[in-house]
C-alpha cells in the first residue's frame, strides 16, 4: 500500500508542536508494518537541508494553483532515522520565512494561497513519482486542500485514489474570505452552506473533512467530543451527519526520542529497573531554574503552548493559594501575552516557589519531563496532548482535566486501592484543580505509595505500533470501499 501524507510540519525537520511529532512518527511507524508511506511538507528556512541530508532537485514542478501556474523546487531525501521518503516543497515566497504560520503573535495573511500551494503541490509530487499513492493522508486544515483538489479532478486520469483527514485539533480551521475562492481555484458552486461555506467564509477544513473517505482525530473521546455543540466548533452537524465516517485513533510516544533510559539530554538516566536517576534529574532541574534544591518538595512542571485553550488561565486565578501550598511550579512555553505576562508576574513575587521560561525550548522540555515529581494539564479541550504520554514514561505523574486524550491516557488516583497512573478533574474551575492538586499532594506525602504510582507510570505503553496498525486497518477499509 503507497501512502502519501500531506502536513505543514514533519519532526525532526520542522515542527511547532504536537502534529509534527505525529507526522515525523507515524510513518515510520506504518513502514514497519509493510506499508509504504512517503511524506510532503514545506521547505522552511529553518530546515537545514545539509544536515538532514536533502538533496534539491534539478527539475522544478509546475503547480496550477487557480489562474495561474507556480514554479516550485523539490527537496528530498528520508525522514531521519528510516526509509521513509519525504519530499520538502521549495518555493522562497511562500515558505523562506522567519515563522512557519507567522511572525510576533499573527498569523501570515497569505496563508490560505501558502497552503493550498502545499496541498496542490503535494499532488504533483504523486504524479512525478514511479507509483501513484494508493491513499492520500492530510493532516488539518493546512493539509485540507490536497483531498479537495483531488476529489474535484485536480488530475485527470489518476487512479481511485482513498483519502484521509486527521484532525489534529478542531478549533484551528483556515477560515478565509471568499476572495480566495478564486485565488486558489476553488469554484464558487462549492461556497454553499452544505459545502467549503462557514458563516460567511470559506473554511479549509470544512473542506477536507467533505472529501475525506475517512475523518480522523487524535484520540476516541476527542472524536466524540467534536460532535457536540460545546466542541464541535461549528462543524458538530456536519461531523454528526458524518459520524460513521469518524474515528478516535489515540497518537503514539516516540520512545526513541522520549524515553529516560536513554535520553542524553538529561543529567542522568533512569528505568524502571533503576529509577534513581530521577532525583538527580530533580535536583539538576532546580538548580538551572534557579529553584532551591530541595528533594522534600513536590515539584510541578507544564511544558505547553501559554493559552486559555491549554487552562493556564487557572493556574493565574489559583496563584495566590498555589504560592500557600508546599510545592514548586516551573513552566516552560509562549503564547498569549496576558497568560505570559501574568506567570512572568507569579515568578517574580515568589522566585523560590515558580519558575516561568517564555520560550521554545526542546532541551529544557526534557529536562522538565524527567525532574518534575508531577505534570500539570489543566486544559478546557485536549485532542490528545503528548505532554501526558511522555510524563508517564519519565515517572512524572500527570495531572489533567478529563477531556479529550488526558481521559484516554490517565487513570485516576484510587488512595483505597492505592492504583491509577494519575489525577484527573471534570470542571474547568480553579476550584476542582486545586481538590486534585491536593490529592496529588496527599499521595505525595506517601513516599511507598508514591513511588508504586510513579513505577506504574512507567510502565504505561503508549508505542506507535499500536497506533499504526489501527491507521493501517483504517486504510484498508477505505481501499475496499473504493472502486479499482
Amino acid at each position: 500500500m503507497n501512502l502519501l501524507h500531506v502536513a505543514s510540519e514533519v519532526a525532526p525537520l520542522c515542527k511547532t508542536g504536537g502534529l509534527g511529532d505525529v507526522v515525523g512518527a507515524l510513518p515510520r511507524a506504518l513502514a514497519t508494518l509493510g506499508l509504504h508511506p512517503t511524506v510532503v511538507a514545506p521547505r522552511y528556512a529553518g530546515i537545514d537541508t545539509e544536515r538532514w541530508a536533502l538533496a534539491r532537485r534539478l527539475r522544478k514542478l509546475l503547480v496550477p494553483l487557480g489562474p495561474e501556474a507556480v514554479e516550485v523546487g523539490i527537496y528530498e531525501g528520508r525522514l531521519p532515522g528510516s526509509a521513509v521518503p519525504v519530499y520538502l516543497i521549495d518555493h522562497e515566497p511562500s515558505f523562506a520565512r522567519p515563522g512557519l504560520y507567522g511572525e510576533g503573535g499573527h498569523d501570515y495573511p497569505d496563508n490560505a494561497r501558502r497552503f493550498a500551494l502545499l496541498g496542490r503541490a503535494a499532488l504533483e509530487v504523486a504524479r512525478s513519482l514511479a507509483r501513484w499513492p494508493d491513499l492520500v493522508h492530510a493532516h488539518d486544515w493546512e493539509g485540507s486542500l490536497a483531498l479537495y483538489y483531488l476529489g474535484r479532478g485536480a488530475l485527470a486520469g489518476a487512479p481511485p485514489t482513498g483519502t484521509v483527514l486527521t484532525i489534529h485539533n478542531l478549533a484551528f480551521q483556515g477560515l478565509y474570505p471568499p476572495a480566495v475562492i478564486d485565488q486558489l481555484g476553488l469554484g464558487w458552486d462549492a461556497f454553499t452552506p452544505h459545502g467549503i461555506e462557514f458563516f460567511g467564509q470559506v473554511s479549509l477544513l470544512k473542506a477536507g473533512i467533505l472529501s475525506a473517505d475517512r475523518v480522523t482525530t487524535v484520540s476516541p473521546r476527542y472524536a466524540r467530543e467534536i460532535q457536540t455543540e460545546a466542541l464541535g466548533c461549528g462543524l458538530d452537524g456536519l461531523l454528526r451527519a458524518r459520524a460513521d465516517r469518524v474515528v478516535g485513533i489515540l497518537n503514539g510516544v516516540d520512545y526513541e526520542t522520549w524515553d529516560p533510559a536513554r535520553d542524553s539530554r538529561i543529567a542522568k538516566r533512569y528505568s524502571v529497573a533503576d529509577p534513581s536517576g530521577k532525583a538527580v534529574c530533580k535536583l539538576d532541574l532546580q538548580k538551572r531554574l534557579n529553584l532551591p534544591q530541595r528533594a522534600d518538595v513536590p515539584l510541578l512542571g507544564a511544558v505547553s503552548r501559554l493559552t486559555e485553550q491549554k487552562g493556564f488561565d487557572l493556574i493565574v486565578q489559583a496563584a495566590d493559594e498555589l504560592a500557600r501550598m508546599e510545592l514548586q511550579l516551573c513552566v516552560l512555553g509562549n503564547g498569549e501575552r496576558a497568560l505570559e505576562e501574568a506567570l512572568a508576574q507569579l515568578a517574580a513575587r515568589h522566585p523560590s516557589r515558580f519558575a516561568v521560561r517564555i520560550a521554545y525550548d526542546d532541551t529544557l522540555a526534557h529536562q522538565i519531563q524527567a525532574g518534575a515529581d508531577l505534570l500539570i494539564m489543566p486544559s478546557r479541550f485536549e485532542p490528545c496532548g503528548l505532554a501526558q504520554m511522555y510524563a508517564l514514561r519519565y515517572g512524572t505523574v500527570p495531572l489533567v482535566r478529563a477531556v479529550g486524550g488526558l481521559d484516554d491516557t490517565v487513570v485516576d488516583w484510587d488512595a483505597r486501592t492505592r492504583s491509577g497512573t494519575g489525577f484527573k478533574f471534570e470542571e474547568h474551575s480553579e476550584a476542582a484543580l486545586l481538590h486534585a492538586l491536593r490529592r496529588a499532594l496527599d499521595a505525595w506525602r506517601d513516599r511507598a505509595a508514591w513511588r508504586e504510582l510513579s513505577l506504574r507510570a512507567m510502565q504505561q505503553d503508549f508505542s506507535w505500533r499500536n497506533s499504526a496498525r489501527q491507521y493501517a486497518d483504517l486504510y484498508e477499509q477505505v481501499l475496499r470501499e473504493r472502486p479499482r
